[in-house]
Protein backbone atom coordinates (compact mmCIF):
# COMPACT_ATOMS: atom_id res chain seq x y z
CA UNK A 1 0.00 0.00 0.00
CA UNK A 2 1.17 3.08 -0.64
CA UNK A 3 2.99 5.36 2.36
CA UNK A 4 0.66 8.96 1.92
CA UNK A 5 2.99 10.06 4.44
CA UNK A 6 5.56 10.90 1.92
CA UNK A 7 5.18 13.50 -0.16
CA UNK A 8 6.72 12.91 -3.31
CA UNK A 9 4.27 9.21 -3.15
CA UNK A 10 1.12 11.39 -3.04
CA UNK A 11 1.84 14.68 -5.65
CA UNK A 12 3.22 15.19 -8.69
CA UNK A 13 6.04 16.52 -9.60
CA UNK A 14 6.73 19.99 -9.79
CA UNK A 15 6.77 20.38 -13.73
CA UNK A 16 3.08 19.76 -14.03
CA UNK A 17 0.67 22.70 -13.48
CA UNK A 18 0.26 24.11 -10.64
CA UNK A 19 -3.29 24.60 -9.28
CA UNK A 20 -2.22 27.25 -6.79
CA UNK A 21 -0.44 29.70 -9.17
CA UNK A 22 -2.40 33.19 -8.55
CA UNK A 23 -5.24 32.42 -11.10
CA UNK A 24 -6.14 29.39 -9.45
CA UNK A 25 -5.77 30.60 -5.55
CA UNK A 26 -8.00 33.54 -6.74
CA UNK A 27 -10.95 31.35 -8.25
CA UNK A 28 -10.55 29.46 -4.70
CA UNK A 29 -10.85 32.43 -2.73
CA UNK A 30 -14.18 34.10 -4.83
CA UNK A 31 -15.99 30.68 -4.85
CA UNK A 32 -15.11 31.23 -0.85
CA UNK A 33 -16.73 34.25 -0.70
CA UNK A 34 -19.81 33.10 -2.70
CA UNK A 35 -20.04 30.60 -0.48
CA UNK A 36 -20.34 32.81 2.50
CA UNK A 37 -16.97 33.12 3.72
CA UNK A 38 -16.63 29.10 4.37
CA UNK A 39 -15.52 25.82 1.72
CA UNK A 40 -16.68 22.59 2.62
CA UNK A 41 -13.54 21.45 2.16
CA UNK A 42 -12.48 24.46 5.01
CA UNK A 43 -15.16 22.64 7.41
CA UNK A 44 -13.33 19.07 6.68
CA UNK A 45 -10.02 20.70 7.85
CA UNK A 46 -11.52 21.96 10.54
CA UNK A 47 -12.10 18.11 11.90
CA UNK A 48 -8.68 17.59 11.45
CA UNK A 49 -7.59 20.38 13.63
CA UNK A 50 -6.44 22.25 10.53
CA UNK A 51 -6.80 25.95 10.92
CA UNK A 52 -10.21 26.74 8.92
CA UNK A 53 -9.71 29.50 5.74
CA UNK A 54 -6.04 29.38 6.62
CA UNK A 55 -4.64 25.96 5.29
CA UNK A 56 -6.37 26.04 2.30
CA UNK A 57 -5.70 26.89 -0.86
CA UNK A 58 -1.86 26.13 -0.13
CA UNK A 59 0.27 28.74 -1.68
CA UNK A 60 3.07 27.72 -4.09
CA UNK A 61 5.28 23.92 -3.64
CA UNK A 62 6.17 25.03 -0.04
CA UNK A 63 2.65 25.76 1.03
CA UNK A 64 1.41 22.14 -0.46
CA UNK A 65 4.37 20.38 1.36
CA UNK A 66 3.17 22.62 4.67
CA UNK A 67 -0.53 21.38 4.00
CA UNK A 68 0.63 17.39 3.86
CA UNK A 69 2.25 17.64 6.97
CA UNK A 70 -0.59 19.24 8.93
CA UNK A 71 -2.87 16.74 7.32
CA UNK A 72 -0.57 13.73 7.84
CA UNK A 73 0.30 15.06 11.93
CA UNK A 74 -3.04 15.60 12.46
CA UNK A 75 -5.42 13.16 14.72
CA UNK A 76 -7.22 11.99 12.27
CA UNK A 77 -8.22 8.78 11.10
CA UNK A 78 -5.46 7.22 8.38
CA UNK A 79 -9.06 7.54 5.99
CA UNK A 80 -10.21 10.84 7.29
CA UNK A 81 -6.16 11.89 5.78
CA UNK A 82 -6.27 10.50 2.75
CA UNK A 83 -9.52 11.74 2.38
CA UNK A 84 -8.52 15.30 2.15
CA UNK A 85 -5.57 14.06 -0.30
CA UNK A 86 -8.11 12.92 -2.52
CA UNK A 87 -9.59 15.87 -2.55
CA UNK A 88 -6.44 17.99 -2.94
CA UNK A 89 -5.20 15.83 -6.08
CA UNK A 90 -9.19 16.51 -7.46
CA UNK A 91 -7.54 20.25 -8.23
CA UNK A 92 -4.78 18.34 -9.87
CA UNK A 93 -6.74 16.90 -11.58
CA UNK A 94 -8.91 19.81 -12.86
CA UNK A 95 -6.05 21.67 -14.71
CA UNK A 96 -4.87 18.60 -16.72
CA UNK A 97 -8.21 17.82 -17.76
CA UNK A 98 -8.10 14.76 -19.87
CA UNK A 99 -4.54 14.22 -19.10
CA UNK A 100 -4.51 12.64 -15.53
CA UNK A 101 -6.16 10.74 -12.74
CA UNK A 102 -3.86 11.50 -9.94
CA UNK A 103 -7.04 11.32 -7.43
CA UNK A 104 -8.06 7.98 -8.68
CA UNK A 105 -4.87 6.23 -8.76
CA UNK A 106 -3.86 8.09 -5.53
CA UNK A 107 -7.20 6.31 -4.38
CA UNK A 108 -6.73 2.96 -6.07
CA UNK A 109 -3.03 2.82 -4.61
CA UNK A 110 -3.95 3.63 -0.70
CA UNK A 111 -7.33 1.65 -0.50
CA UNK A 112 -9.72 4.64 0.07
CA UNK A 113 -13.21 2.96 -0.15
CA UNK A 114 -15.38 4.04 -2.64
CA UNK A 115 -18.08 6.10 -0.55
CA UNK A 116 -15.27 8.40 0.47
CA UNK A 117 -14.10 9.04 -2.73
CA UNK A 118 -17.46 9.95 -3.82
CA UNK A 119 -18.09 12.02 -0.33
CA UNK A 120 -15.08 13.55 -0.97
CA UNK A 121 -15.82 14.59 -5.04
CA UNK A 122 -19.67 16.14 -4.22
CA UNK A 123 -17.46 18.49 -1.65
CA UNK A 124 -14.77 19.63 -4.58
CA UNK A 125 -18.07 20.33 -6.74
CA UNK A 126 -19.95 22.18 -3.80
CA UNK A 127 -16.72 24.32 -3.46
CA UNK A 128 -16.64 24.60 -7.04
CA UNK A 129 -20.59 25.88 -7.17
CA UNK A 130 -21.04 22.60 -9.56
CA UNK A 131 -24.06 21.86 -7.95
CA UNK A 132 -25.39 19.10 -10.66
CA UNK A 133 -22.30 17.45 -9.97
CA UNK A 134 -22.26 17.85 -6.32
CA UNK A 135 -25.79 16.27 -5.57
CA UNK A 136 -24.88 13.22 -8.03
CA UNK A 137 -22.80 12.45 -5.99
CA UNK A 138 -24.02 13.24 -2.28
CA UNK A 139 -27.15 11.56 -2.79
CA UNK A 140 -25.22 8.09 -3.44
CA UNK A 141 -27.27 5.70 -1.40
CA UNK A 142 -23.54 4.96 0.80
CA UNK A 143 -23.61 8.21 1.88
CA UNK A 144 -24.56 9.40 5.48
CA UNK A 145 -25.86 13.56 4.92
CA UNK A 146 -22.59 14.97 5.94
CA UNK A 147 -22.67 18.60 6.16
CA UNK A 148 -26.59 18.32 4.79
CA UNK A 149 -27.94 21.47 6.51
CA UNK A 150 -24.64 23.45 4.98
CA UNK A 151 -25.71 21.84 1.41
CA UNK A 152 -28.67 22.90 1.62
CA UNK A 153 -28.01 26.30 2.68
CA UNK A 154 -26.08 26.67 -0.56
CA UNK A 155 -28.30 24.67 -2.77
CA UNK A 156 -31.49 27.43 -2.03
CA UNK A 157 -28.79 30.38 -2.17
CA UNK A 158 -27.91 29.76 -5.81
CA UNK A 159 -29.85 28.29 -7.55
CA UNK A 160 -28.83 29.86 -10.35
CA UNK A 161 -25.17 28.49 -9.97
CA UNK A 162 -24.68 25.54 -12.93
CA UNK A 163 -21.59 26.07 -13.84
CA UNK A 164 -20.77 23.11 -16.44
CA UNK A 165 -24.42 22.64 -17.64
CA UNK A 166 -25.72 23.94 -21.23
CA UNK A 167 -28.60 25.37 -19.14
CA UNK A 168 -28.40 27.29 -15.69
CA UNK A 169 -31.22 26.18 -13.44
CA UNK A 170 -33.79 28.99 -12.78
CA UNK A 171 -35.84 27.25 -9.90
CA UNK A 172 -34.90 25.22 -7.25
CA UNK A 173 -34.73 21.88 -8.51
CA UNK A 174 -31.26 20.82 -7.42
CA UNK A 175 -31.84 21.73 -3.74
CA UNK A 176 -35.12 19.48 -3.46
CA UNK A 177 -33.59 16.95 -5.21
CA UNK A 178 -30.74 16.78 -2.77
CA UNK A 179 -33.57 16.79 -0.08
CA UNK A 180 -35.88 14.49 -1.99
CA UNK A 181 -32.94 11.93 -2.66
CA UNK A 182 -31.00 12.51 0.30
CA UNK A 183 -33.79 13.04 3.34
CA UNK A 184 -31.70 14.71 5.48
CA UNK A 185 -32.83 16.28 9.02
CA UNK A 186 -32.02 19.38 9.87
CA UNK A 187 -30.12 20.76 12.65
CA UNK A 188 -30.29 24.66 11.93
CA UNK A 189 -32.79 26.73 11.85
CA UNK A 190 -31.72 28.19 8.60
CA UNK A 191 -31.67 25.45 6.80
CA UNK A 192 -35.08 24.32 8.04
CA UNK A 193 -36.01 27.63 6.83
CA UNK A 194 -34.23 28.05 3.81
CA UNK A 195 -35.63 24.76 2.44
CA UNK A 196 -39.27 25.34 3.48
CA UNK A 197 -38.88 28.26 1.26
CA UNK A 198 -37.75 26.46 -1.76
CA UNK A 199 -40.96 24.41 -0.74
CA UNK A 200 -43.47 26.41 -0.70
CA UNK A 201 -42.80 28.62 -3.62
CA UNK A 202 -42.82 24.99 -5.67
CA UNK A 203 -45.53 22.74 -4.21
CA UNK A 204 -48.11 23.93 -1.46
CA UNK A 205 -49.40 20.59 -0.91
CA UNK A 206 -45.50 19.08 -0.43
CA UNK A 207 -44.98 22.35 2.08
CA UNK A 208 -48.20 21.55 4.16
CA UNK A 209 -47.08 18.15 3.97
CA UNK A 210 -43.56 18.98 5.30
CA UNK A 211 -44.44 21.48 8.09
CA UNK A 212 -46.88 18.45 9.57
CA UNK A 213 -43.68 16.76 10.74
CA UNK A 214 -42.79 19.26 13.28
CA UNK A 215 -43.38 20.16 16.60
CA UNK A 216 -46.65 22.27 17.30
CA UNK A 217 -44.69 25.83 17.50
CA UNK A 218 -42.39 25.14 14.55
CA UNK A 219 -45.81 24.03 11.94
CA UNK A 220 -47.16 27.05 13.06
CA UNK A 221 -43.95 29.39 11.82
CA UNK A 222 -43.70 27.51 8.47
CA UNK A 223 -47.61 27.66 8.03
CA UNK A 224 -47.77 31.44 8.04
CA UNK A 225 -44.62 31.24 6.45
CA UNK A 226 -46.35 29.18 3.52
CA UNK A 227 -49.06 31.83 3.37
CA UNK A 228 -46.96 34.34 3.26
CA UNK A 229 -45.37 32.99 0.12
CA UNK A 230 -48.44 32.36 -1.72
CA UNK A 231 -49.03 36.23 -0.90
CA UNK A 232 -45.68 37.15 -2.10
CA UNK A 233 -46.39 35.91 -5.52
CA UNK A 234 -49.99 37.86 -6.41
CA UNK A 235 -49.95 36.70 -10.44
CA UNK A 236 -50.00 32.95 -9.37
CA UNK A 237 -52.56 34.07 -6.24
CA UNK A 238 -55.69 32.21 -7.97
CA UNK A 239 -53.64 28.77 -8.57
CA UNK A 240 -51.55 28.47 -5.05
CA UNK A 241 -54.03 29.53 -3.33
CA UNK A 242 -56.41 27.11 -4.42
CA UNK A 243 -54.15 24.54 -3.86
CA UNK A 244 -54.17 26.02 0.23
CA UNK A 245 -57.87 26.50 0.69
CA UNK A 246 -58.95 23.27 -1.17
CA UNK A 247 -56.41 21.87 1.44
CA UNK A 248 -57.94 19.49 4.47
CA UNK A 249 -56.25 22.31 7.14
CA UNK A 250 -56.47 20.91 10.74
CA UNK A 251 -58.27 22.95 13.36
CA UNK A 252 -55.41 24.14 14.30
CA UNK A 253 -53.93 25.39 11.06
CA UNK A 254 -57.72 26.86 10.34
CA UNK A 255 -57.26 28.88 13.36
CA UNK A 256 -53.77 29.61 12.29
CA UNK A 257 -54.75 30.82 8.54
CA UNK A 258 -57.44 32.80 9.52
CA UNK A 259 -55.28 34.56 12.74
CA UNK A 260 -52.60 35.38 9.91
CA UNK A 261 -54.70 36.68 7.33
CA UNK A 262 -57.06 38.42 9.67
CA UNK A 263 -54.92 39.97 12.50
CA UNK A 264 -51.37 38.73 11.51
CA UNK A 265 -48.69 40.16 8.56
CA UNK A 266 -50.92 38.75 6.29
CA UNK A 267 -53.78 41.22 6.45
CA UNK A 268 -51.25 44.01 5.18
CA UNK A 269 -51.57 41.99 1.95
CA UNK A 270 -54.03 42.73 -1.21
CA UNK A 271 -54.80 39.01 -1.40
CA UNK A 272 -55.72 38.57 1.69
CA UNK A 273 -58.86 39.16 1.97
CA UNK A 274 -59.03 36.63 -1.74
CA UNK A 275 -57.77 33.38 0.30
CA UNK A 276 -60.43 34.62 3.12
CA UNK A 277 -63.09 34.46 0.60
CA UNK A 278 -61.98 31.54 -1.04
CA UNK A 279 -61.39 29.65 1.92
CA UNK A 280 -65.10 30.61 3.05
CA UNK A 281 -66.34 28.80 -0.56
CA UNK A 282 -64.29 25.93 0.33
CA UNK A 283 -66.14 25.29 4.16
CA UNK A 284 -69.17 26.50 2.83
CA UNK A 285 -69.29 29.62 5.24
CA UNK A 286 -69.36 31.76 2.00
CA UNK A 287 -71.19 31.70 -1.34
CA UNK A 288 -68.87 30.82 -4.66
CA UNK A 289 -70.38 34.30 -6.32
CA UNK A 290 -68.67 36.42 -3.68
CA UNK A 291 -65.70 34.54 -4.02
CA UNK A 292 -65.33 34.72 -7.16
CA UNK A 293 -65.99 38.64 -7.48
CA UNK A 294 -62.84 39.26 -5.56
CA UNK A 295 -60.58 36.94 -7.84
CA UNK A 296 -61.30 38.78 -10.49
CA UNK A 297 -57.38 39.93 -11.49
CA UNK A 298 -56.01 37.04 -10.31
CA UNK A 299 -54.99 33.78 -12.60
Amino acid sequence: MLDYTEYNNVFPSPEFINPYDHKGASAIETFRKSLGGVLFVDRVLSRLGIGQGTAYPPRGENGLRSLHQRICQSSASSIQKISVLYYVLLDHDDVHPGRSHFADSFAEETGLPKKYQILMRGLWHMDRMEFKYAIENLTHPSLPTTFADEITIALVRHPLANKRSSTSQSDYTLALAYFHAAQPVFTSSEALELLFGALARTNVTEALDFSRRYPKWTRQQLFKRLVASILEQPEKLGARGKELVSAALTGEEESWFQEYLRHGEGRKSKGANVLLRMRGVVTGRLSSTAALENLAGYP
